[in-house]
């Protein structure tokens, strides 16, 4: 039975239960989300994004069997059972090839999906939302999911030749930007009960005519707006009142429930709301890293005032440096200059620093902030002052002075606050 079909009935039957789903690539994101599932006893959801993680190894370096493999490392190391760890695909489709023409796009597509199922990936949402060159635009929902059948059908054909559980699938054509929304917000258009019926309809229909109906059984999840979503400095907190409709309307459908793209830095009340509102999976992907990112400053910041300048690793300033010399991640979301330019770098809550921390450079002064402060741990009046809640973690006995530890305790932090709205 794959927990995740499991979890639709529990929570069709009365049950406010969710599940959330941590979109990283980063081992140490990684590592704290899979402590946490080891030590409350629930599985752990990993996504990779196609665009981290595809046949052409993505910004990571790694193809989906490397990251699967990562994972199952790490999970090794975590304490967690291989049958607890879920990996999941996010926004697999076209999106990593929008320039080319739809046919050479969706080729690239179906590979895509295909080494996913093939490396055993059980989730898997498809996305083929965006437009590709020279499409008709705006696209219909008919398009959007006759696109995503045809990827449907690739997985289908891959997964029985590679055993392992049957993946269920997650659709929808109201996806939310990845990573966040490019403008500044004004407001968020709710989806419409209407147009979440039209995109069940398209999405039904589009796989009886791929010749595979009964696949609608494993489809868990629908991809709507809920009014949630970030900018570069702000937040659209979820309102429910004007998701009302939405809510009831997914009652009706008793096999799916919703699945809600950026939720990062909801508050809890909000997080809570959407699970009990039908919203059982909630995705977070760029809310980790800026935890990270924030416990990584910090640490940075100590040990200069601890070590002193000569003996620095000079992190924050090796990776804004790597950040200017390669703008190709950044360069068309930020439209500043100057210090406004150096602190959306560093603090947009987009968190486009995300993408640098594999560069060999910016990974090498990581691991030498660690050695540093490991080898010659800081005083607890430093820690008090820039990471007061490992501060309070240390004191109390929960928590080691190690650095690792310290940069997965502060992740760990935005984990609890989904973990508790998921009830997991």
């Amino acid at each position: 039975m794959s927990y995740l079909l499991d979890l639709v009935r529990r929570h069709h039957a009365g049950a406010a239960v969710g599940i959330y789903s941590v979109c990283s690539a980063h081992p140490l994101v990684i590592e704290a989300t899979l402590r946490q599932a080891a030590v409350s006893g629930s599985p752990a959801l990993i996504e990779a994004t196609s665009n981290q993680v595809n046949q052409d190894g993505g910004y990571t370096g790694l193809r989906p069997a490397d990251f699967r493999d990562l994972v199952r490392q790490i999970a090794a190391r975590a304490g967690l059972p291989a049958e607890r760890v879920i990996l999941g695909g996010d926004h697999l489709g076209p999106n990593c090839w929008q320039q080319l023409p739809a046919a050479a796009a969706m080729d690239k597509a179906q590979a895509l999906v295909e080494q996913y199922v093939a490396a055993g990936f059980h989730k898997i949402h498809l996305d083929c939302s965006m437009p590709c060159a020279g499409d008709a635009l705006p696209l219909t929902d008919a398009v959007i999911a006759s696109r995503a059948a045809r990827l449907c059908a690739a997985a289908e054909r891959v997964w029985p030749t590679h055993g392992g559980a049957a993946p269920v699938y997650v659709l929808g054509s109201e996806v939310p930007t990845p990573g966040g929304a490019h403008e500044s917000l004004h407001g968020i258009e709710v989806t419409s009960a209407h147009a979440a019926l039209d995109t069940i309809n398209a999405h039904r229909s589009a796989l009886n005519v791929a010749g595979i109906p009964d696949v609608w059984q494993r489809v868990i999840g629908l991809v709507v707006q809920p009014g949630v979503e970030f900018d570069h400095d702000k937040v659209v907190d979820y309102a429910r009142g004007k998701a009302r409709a939405l809510k009831s309307f997914i009652e009706s459908q008793s096999t799916l429930v919703y699945e809600a793209h950026s939720t990062d830095y909801q508050s809890p009340a909000s997080l809570n709301q959407l699970v009990h509102d039908h919203f059982a999976i909630l995705k977070v992907g760029p809310g980790v890293t800026f935890a990270l990112r924030e416990a990584v400053w910090a640490l940075d910041q100590i040990e200069r005032e601890w070590l002193g300048e000569a003996r620095s690793s000079r992190v924050r300033e090796t990776l804004l440096n790597v950040m200017r010399v390669d703008p190709r991640h950044w360069q068309k979301y930020y439209d500043t200059q100057g210090d406004a330019l150096t602190r959306q770098l560093q603090y947009s809550l987009s968190d486009r620093i995300r993408y640098y921390w594999p560069v060999p450079a910016v990974a090498a002064a990581v691991n030498q902030l660690l050695h540093n402060l490991d080898e010659d741990p800081p005083a607890l009046s430093l820690l008090s002052q820039y990471l007061p809640n490992e501060y309070g973690a240390i004191r109390a006995g929960r928590l080691a002075l190690r650095t690792r530890d310290l940069i997965m305790h502060h992740v760990g932090l935005v984990l609890t606050q989904y973990a508790d709205a998921c009830r997991l």
